[in-house]
């Protein structure tokens, strides 16, 4: 699947580092559940990437977003934002969490990765300044929840990793901040990752900037 990018010996050498680097984090640290470290690129880097591979559907998106300031809001440690920083170094990348042992763990592998174009935060993500382009998110609340907390934050879209039925939630977020019918998209993971049972019913959902 990391064919269907066009990545450089380095970009590929990063993402290959991912899982080692994560094993030993989270031995220290716990940010990834003991039951799924043994799955770390397929549950945790591909479903980051799963991103990557939705702009791609969008040409137009996809070089937006390779250029792009982008907030990845509740990051853990690191993700989608880690994954994301080595497939698009050209965009620069702000990643919040209020824990902060978790941002512990995503500074240290953005260090190890000498990823320049990654900064991490250790705040609430009311507390930054702003704006960004995009924000990206990864199973952290609600649409209405999380809807607030970036609201007038970014420029272009947001774009959230959600599992499981989601249609109340878009219906709820859309009613109550008056977006337009056809800002919110949903794209099913399982038509990249097929072959993976894990990815069943999880989406990326798309939220773009109205007017």
């Amino acid at each position: 699947m990391i064919a269907d990018f066009d990545l450089t010996p380095l970009q590929e050498s990063r993402l290959a580092a991912l899982e080692e680097l994560y094993r030993e984090w989270n031995a220290r640290i716990n940010v990834i559940s003991r039951k799924d470290i043994e799955h770390v690129f397929d549950h945790h880097v591909l479903h980051s990437l799963a991103i990557a591979r939705y702009l791609m559907t969008d040409a137009a998106l996809y070089e937006a977003f390779s250029h792009a300031s982008v907030l990845d809001l509740g990051t853990g440690g690191g993700f989608p934002g880690i994954p994301l920083a080595i497939v698009f170094p050209e965009a620069s990348f702000v990643l919040c969490d209020s824990v902060g042992k978790k941002t512990i763990v995503a500074q240290a592998v953005a260090t190890a990765l000498e990823l320049e174009n990654v900064q991490v935060v250790n705040t609430r993500a009311e507390n930054l300044p702003g704006p960004f382009d995009f924000v990206v998110s990864r199973a952290v609340a609600s649409l209405t929840d999380l809807y607030p907390w970036v609201k007038g934050k970014f420029s272009r879209g947001v774009l959230c990793l959600k599992g499981g039925d989601i249609n109340e939630e878009i219906a709820g977020v859309m009613a109550r901040y008056h977006l337009p019918r056809g800002s919110v998209h949903t794209w099913p993971i399982s038509s990249w990752l097929a072959d993976d049972p894990y990815y069943e019913g999880k989406l990326v959902v798309h939220v773009e900037k109205s007017a």
